[in-house]
């Protein structure tokens, strides 16, 4: 999950919570709406957490050269 959709289910998680007031007979909306806050929020933090694992992966492998070049005397 990206951090864009994470955050799309967290709007929409507090607009279901907090702006919807129509109540079905089956489902309560309210409900729907904190579990896609907290659906939103524990994506966002696994994607954060990947996305430094894998830029310290990154870091790990590059690869530094320096070269040496030694003139001979005139």
């Amino acid at each position: 999950m990206s951090v864009g959709v994470s955050a799309l289910l967290v709007i929409v998680g507090a607009i279901l919570r907090f702006a919807v007031s129509w109540s079905g007979s089956y489902v309560d909306l309210k409900v729907v709406g904190v579990i896609f806050m907290i659906g939103g929020a524990v994506g966002l933090v696994a994607s954060i957490v990947v996305a430094l694992m894998r830029r310290r992966n990154q870091r790990a492998a590059e690869v530094y050269e320096e070269r040496h070049y030694i003139e001979p005397p005139p």
